[in-house]
């Protein structure tokens, strides 16, 4: 009786998480009101994650699946979020490969070791994320344990390639990216190189996150739109489109997103990703009919908007959800992650207006 009861549960859920709405929005199918999640959600826009950082670290909190889980938690606990991401950074894949990562207080991701000739590219190592990221895979199996009680899918992410090697090459955040652009014109059979193992690894990490339990998976490319589209077209399409054809594998839903991409959403699409994700720099109709009716957009309010008073984020919430009028397939969310000082009290408004307000465009239809 106890194992039929079991079963019966467990189908349920399974059944509930496959009907949510960002798991329908993923396949455009129509939905009942429009998802939303917002990248970054998890942070430290929010005291419970302030609490936290003030007694460790933030490899701490990446590393220790059961601080991992908590933190991917709180913003579910807080808001009536449709998706959650599993907390967790672009840059400790880096750190399997051999380079050495810290983030230091007032200047970000630093690494000790960057890539600057042939012979760091050929020490990195390409190793299974299994033996290298098992903290992550870890905490996404015991979010899945909690979000499934509340049928609410997990999202696991990577960062591409470019963005990968942004890092590894300038060893931290760069204005003008000079080092990797560089390399990249200038030493093309040093750029495959690096480019190629870079794409093992991300789409082998996102592979491995979807058979611990995330049901959707999203590579971010926060640096592509650094560059120009005969660029990104010859020496970041090809990698890209790698790591993703790995990662599809798992059958799961695709995210693909990048910012300052609004030029070139055409080559991030050829790429692949079932989901495009679209910042604010361009209007999400706009994007949408350039990309075509056989992908779901993702996006795309500018994260600032937070800051406004309710009438302005209402506004421009209410444009964004007006110009696509209910579509199948639209993903609410920001243009790019929550900034730290963002106000709370907005962020649930937010949350609560487009649901409610996406649910009345759809009756109104």
């Amino acid at each position: 009786m106890d194992n039929t009861v079991n079963t019966t549960a467990s189908l349920n859920t399974a059944h509930s998480l496959e009907n949510s709405l960002f798991l329908r929005a993923c396949r455009r199918q129509p939905t009942d009101a429009t998802p939303i999640w917002l990248m970054r959600q998890a942070g430290r826009y929010m005291v419970e994650y302030r609490r936290l950082r003030e007694k460790h670290t933030i490899l701490e909190m990446i590393k220790t699946p059961e601080l991992a889980c908590e933190v991917t938690l709180q913003p579910i606990n807080a808001f009536d979020l449709d998706a959650a991401i599993i907390f967790a950074d672009i840059l400790p894949p880096l750190e399997g490969m051999g380079l050495e990562l810290d983030f230091i207080k007032g200047e970000g991701p630093t690494i000790y070791n960057p890539i600057r000739n042939e012979a760091d590219v050929e020490r990195l190592r390409v190793l299974p994320p299994e033996e290298t990221l098992r903290f992550t895979l870890d905490a996404i199996k015991l979010a899945r344990q909690e979000l499934d009680l509340r049928g609410i899918p997990l999202i696991g992410f990577s960062g591409a390639p470019f963005t990968l090697a942004s890092y590894a090459i300038e060893g931290g955040s760069s204005r003008n990216r000079i080092q990797v652009k560089n390399m990249m014109m200038s030493q093309p059979a040093m750029w495959h190189t690096l480019m190629t193992k870079l794409s093992e690894v991300a789409g082998h990490y996102l592979l491995a996150q979807a058979h611990a339990g995330a049901q959707v998976i999203q590579l971010f490319d926060s640096w592509a739109g650094e560059l120009s589209a005969y660029d990104y077209e010859n020496f970041v399409l090809p990698y890209s489109r790698h790591a993703i054809e790995i990662a599809s594998q798992s059958g799961v839903p695709i995210i693909h997103f990048g910012t300052g991409t609004s030029g070139m959403l055409k080559l991030i699409q050829a790429a692949g990703g079932d989901v495009i994700g679209v910042d604010w720099r361009i209007d999400l109709a706009q994007a949408w009919q350039i990309l075509g009716d056989n992908v779901s957009v993702q996006g795309n309010l500018d994260p600032v908007t937070l800051f406004a008073d309710w009438d302005a984020l209402e506004a421009r919430s209410r444009h964004i959800l007006d110009s696509v009028h209910g579509k199948p397939g639209h993903i609410f969310n920001l243009g790019h992650g929550i900034l730290p000082e963002t106000p709370v009290d907005n962020v649930r408004r937010l949350v609560d207006f487009v649901h409610e307000y996406s649910q009345k465009l759809r009756t109104t239809a």
